[in-house]
C-alpha cells in the first residue's frame, strides 16, 4: 500500500510541479521542458526507493520549487490591454464613496470599443439591494459571475473579478491555475459588463435578486471597495481555483462574517443558482426551473444595447427580491 501511495502522492506533486516550471519557468520553452520532465521523474522515482532518503530528497526538491514558485511576484506595470489597463479605486467621505476608473465602454465587437472611465460618486447610505448575474458561454457546468449594487433611482455598481490580461495574451482555463495572470476587479457599468457578454459574445446572461438586506450589501461594497484599493498598490494572483470569479465573492462574503459552507458548486458555479435557491438567497417562491427561465435577461440585454435605461429595461418583468430570512 505504501508503495502506491507514494506513487501517487509523487504524481500529484511531480504534475503540479513540472506544469508550474512549464508555465511559470523559464522563458526558453526547451529549458523549461527539460526542467518540467526532470522534476516529475525524479518526483515519481525517488519516493519509490525503499529508504527514507528517497522520500526526504523528494520532498526537498518539491520544497524548492514551491519556494521559487511562492516567490513569483505580480505586477501592475505590464502591456495591459485597454480594457484592463486602468486599476479602479475608491475615496471615502463618511457614508459618500468616489470611484474612479468605472469602466463604461461602448463596443462594436470584442476587440473594438471607444473607451470611458469614469469617476461616479455614491451614497452607501442609499444602497438597496444587492443582485448577482450569472453569464454561462458553453458548458452548462461554468459560469462568470458579476456581482451589482442597487442603489435605488440611481445607477447600479457592477463589479466583475477577472484576470488582467496583457496585449496579446487570452485566458486559459489551464494556465489560470498557475501564476499567468493578475487579479482584476473591473469596476463598471451594467450596460457595459452585462452587455458585452450577452451582445457581443453571445452569452446567456441570468440575474437573481439576492435576499441580503441592505446593511449587509454595504458592508460587502465596503469590503470590496478596500480589497480594490489594495490590489491597486501591491497586486495579486488570479487562481482558477482560489481566487477566481466565484471563490473571491466566497471570500468576500466570510470577511464580513457570514458563514458559507464550502459547497462544490461553489466551484462548478454553473449550478451557482441552484445553490443559491437551496439556501433561499434567491426567490424561492416557484420551482427552481421556473425562476430560472425567468430570471434569464439575455434578450432584453441585446434589446437593451446602449440605451440608458439598460438596468432598468432588463430588471423589467424579473421575479422579486426574497425577504432575507431569520437568522438564529
Amino acid at each position: 500500500m505504501r508503495p502506491v501511495v507514494l506513487g501517487i502522492g509523487g504524481l500529484a506533486v511531480g504534475t503540479f510541479g513540472a506544469a508550474a516550471l512549464w508555465f511559470d519557468g523559464p522563458a526558453a520553452r526547451p529549458l523549461a521542458g527539460a526542467l518540467a520532465a526532470a522534476f516529475l521523474v525524479a518526483s515519481l522515482v525517488l519516493p519509490q526507493r525503499r529508504s527514507r532518503d528517497g522520500v526526504v530528497w523528494a520532498a526537498l526538491l518539491w520544497g524548492v520549487v514551491w519556494v521559487w514558485w511562492s516567490g513569483i511576484d505580480p505586477r501592475n506595470d505590464r502591456d495591459w490591454l485597454p480594457d484592463v489597463a486602468r486599476p479602479a479605486s475608491a475615496t471615502f467621505d463618511g457614508e459618500r464613496v468616489t470611484v474612479h476608473n468605472v469602466r463604461n465602454f461602448e463596443y462594436r465587437s470584442d476587440g473594438d470599443y471607444t473607451e470611458r472611465w469614469e469617476t461616479r460618486t455614491y451614497d452607501l447610505d442609499e444602497v438597496r439591494g444587492l443582485d448577482i448575474f450569472l453569464s454561462r458561454w458553453g458548458s452548462p457546468y461554468i459560469a462568470h459571475t458579476i456581482m451589482s449594487w442597487d442603489f435605488g433611482d440611481g445607477p447600479p455598481l457592477a463589479v466583475s473579478i477577472e484576470t488582467r490580461k496583457e496585449r496579446g495574451e487570452a485566458y486559459s482555463a489551464v494556465r489560470g491555475f498557475f501564476r499567468q495572470f493578475e487579479l482584476y476587479y473591473v469596476v463598471g457599468d451594467e450596460r457595459d459588463l452585462v452587455g458585452l457578454r450577452a451582445s457581443v459574445r453571445g452569452e446567456q446572461v441570468s440575474l437573481y435578486r439576492l435576499a441580503a438586506p441592505p446593511a449587509r450589501a454595504r458592508e460587502l461594497l465596503r469590503a470590496y471597495l478596500d480589497e480594490i484599493n489594495r490590489l491597486a498598490d501591491a497586486p495579486a494572483w488570479y487562481n482558477a481555483f482560489a481566487h477566481n470569479c466565484t471563490t473571491t465573492i466566497r471570500l468576500h462574503v466570510l470577511q464580513i462574517g457570514l458563514p458559507q459552507p464550502w459547497d462544490w458548486r461553489i466551484l462548478v458555479n454553473g449550478h451557482l443558482d441552484e445553490l443559491l435557491y437551496e439556501r433561499g438567497s434567491i426567490n424561492d417562491t416557484m420551482p427552481f426551473p421556473a425562476l430560472r427561465a425567468a430570471s434569464d435577461v439575455t434578450e432584453r440585454a441585446k434589446a437593451a444595447e446602449n440605451a440608458p435605461d439598460f438596468s432598468r429595461r432588463i430588471r423589467e418583468v424579473l421575479p422579486a427580491r426574497p425577504q432575507p430570512r431569520a437568522t438564529r
